[in-house]
């Protein structure tokens, strides 16, 4: 079983419904999953788990929420070598920087070592119904990644 923590902000409710959604994509596949909203979340907590998925709107003119501020900024004192993550946010493809949040915290997760392993999942506004199955998958893929890293490693082979 793959031990993974998801945190995201949500303000409207559009991420939160992605989040739900790539949770019980993980869940299906067999993953030990936690999920914090960031107001309830420590950054440091990110380094005790084998997966980490983080969640956000953009806001503005493509910033991070304010939420998910001190957060970030927490992320500075940790390590994360060892870890694979994703990030995946509600967009909003009426402002100038489309899922800009997404791409803050793909960055800001491979600065402190953690590998990234998938693509950013980007969702306009709620999710539809075609694109909670995206969701779903991209949690099912998320877990997948973690036990392949598991298999390869029992097999001998360095990673």
């Amino acid at each position: 079983m793959a031990d993974i923590l998801l945190v995201y902000a949500s303000m409207t409710g559009n991420t939160e419904e992605i989040a739900e959604a790539i949770a019980e994509g993980a869940r299906e596949a067999g993953a030990s999953l936690e999920t914090k909203n960031v107001m309830d979340a420590d950054a440091a907590e990110l380094a005790g788990y084998e997966g980490v998925l983080l969640g956000a709107y953009t806001w503005g003119d493509g910033e991070l929420p304010d939420e998910f501020l001190e957060f970030y900024d927490r992320m500075n004192a940790i390590d994360l070598k060892g870890t694979k993550s994703a990030v995946f946010g509600s967009c909003d493809s009426n402002y100038p920087e489309y899922g800009a949040a997404v791409d803050i915290l793909i960055g800001k997760l491979a600065e402190r070592g953690s590998e990234v392993v998938l693509e950013g999942l980007k969702i306009e506004f709620a999710p539809s119904a075609e694109e909670r199955e995206l969701c779903k998958e991209y949690g099912r893929r998320f877990v997948r990644s973690l036990a392949a890293r598991k298999e390869a490693s029992g097999n001998g082979i360095a990673l």
